[in-house]
């Protein structure tokens, strides 16, 4: 008779993953299969994630760490040493999934390659994270998201039309490729339950990004033309855009049909789509100056707020253009849970993002707050089968730290 796994905990709930990435794409991936229930390990150097020394500081904390980090558990091994070898080896023979974005030749040097990490656990799915992709002609150079943006075209396409490219600000890219990780794991995990096969599974930012470009590359691909820059105006309708307000703020305000045109007029009270000028889409676009004009004209005539609620009761396409601190309080995003507060073990009520992907029957959640480094170091090699005097060895020994060594080596 089988016994019925319990799923209270999120769907993923009996995986095991093992984070060996740094910065975004490839933790923030572990991060949410973390939060789906899988029991994720973030495996740290004593330097830690380079999100760990970036970025604004809360009591000796990293912001980025803490934000990209939560529902994971904390080891420090230093695998250049043999006896941290020997506790890797151990750890990822009761690992489903690794996620890591070392390059080579570091990979090898630390045992962290497909192959020698299949030696370990012959089914191991086995995902590795890089800028542009682990063989070619850029294999093996350093990149990040803001590279992506050159190389894929996103910054010759993001901009003013007559001014200079303007990069994404948000690390949109590394994002992209997280979630490109966590469907790969998922996809991965599909194959080995019917054959029993893990397998090596790479995933780039440049290929994230040109999947992503799939309506500005398909311009050109399918009918020769070039995408030009537009800002915040739309290429295919009119009026789209940023309008000002009476109180010194914006709204975005957009139409991609007409029965949204003729929303908008009546919403402002204006009879602007009886004006031959503006007519239809092709009529707009060709007047789309004039039609800024007067739209902001109109604009700012109402408050910011009292605006939205007025375009909103007309059901026209707007949005205000919160700032982050509106952003944490906006109703919606806190309905949706996408704000969450969690424990600390340092700073104490901590919030994070929340999960953005909501399962009915199992759902899943933020498991726990973003770990210290080594937080869990001594806990899991006793689950591995060390007892307590072969811990202090490799504490000892340097292959391997808790918090209360990581707090000796910051001070030193």
């Amino acid at each position: 008779m089988t016994t019925k796994q319990d799923f209270s905990a999120g769907p993923l709930v009996g995986l095991r993953v093992l984070d060996i990435a740094t910065m975004l794409a490839g933790p923030y991936g572990a991060t949410l299969l973390g939060d789906l229930g899988a029991d994720v390990i973030k495996l740290e150097s004593h330097y830690g994630d380079e999100s760990r020394h970036l970025g604004p500081e809360r009591d000796g904390e990293r912001s980025p760490f803490l934000s990209l980090n939560r529902s994971k558990r904390d080891i420090v091994l230093d695998l250049r040493r043999e006896k941290a070898q020997a506790a890797f080896a151990r750890l990822v023979k009761t690992t489903d999934i690794l996620i890591t974005n070392v390059r080579e030749p570091a990979l090898s040097k630390l045992g962290l390659n497909y192959e020698q990490v299949r030696a370990h656990r012959p089914d191991i799915i086995w995902i590795g994270v890089t800028a542009f992709g682990p063989d070619g002609p850029y294999a093996g150079r350093p990149g990040i998201d803001f590279l992506a943006q050159g190389y894929a075209g996103l910054l010759a396409l993001n901009g003013e039309p007559k001014g200079e490219p303007v990069r994404l600000t948000v690390p949109l890219i590394d994002v992209m490729t997280s979630l490109l990780v966590s469907t790969a794991a998922l996809a991965a995990l599909r194959v080995r339950e019917a054959t029993g096969q893990g397998q090596r599974i790479e995933v780039s930012l440049l290929d994230a990004l040109v999947h992503a470009q799939a309506s500005g590359l398909g311009c050109y691909l399918t009918a020769g033309e070039v995408t030009p820059r537009t800002g915040n105006r739309s290429l295919y309708f009119a009026p789209s855009g940023v309008y000002p307000t009476k109180d010194g703020r914006n709204v975005v305000i957009t139409t991609p049909s007409e029965k949204f045109f003729v929303k908008l007029c009546r919403a402002l009270e204006v009879e602007w789509d009886k004006d031959p000028r503006f007519a239809n889409i092709p009529q707009r676009q060709a007047n789309e100056d004039e039609l800024d004009r007067i739209i902001a004209e109109r604009t700012r005539q109402f408050s910011r707020d009292e605006l939205i609620a007025k375009l909103i009761a007309a059901d026209v396409l707007t949005a205000p253009i919160n700032s982050i601190e509106e952003v944490v309080q906006d109703p919606q995003i806190r309905h949706n849970e996408m704000i969450i507060t969690t424990k600390h073990p340092k700073l104490g009520d901590l919030d994070v993002t929340g999960v953005p992907i909501k399962f009915y029957a199992t759902p899943g959640k933020v498991q726990m707050p973003p770990p210290l480094q080594g937080q869990h170091t001594k806990e899991l090699l006793l689950e591995l089968g060390y007892s307590e005097s072969e811990i202090v060895e490799l504490i000892t020994d340097d292959s391997a730290a808790t918090p209360v060594e990581m707090e000796k080596l910051r001070s030193r």
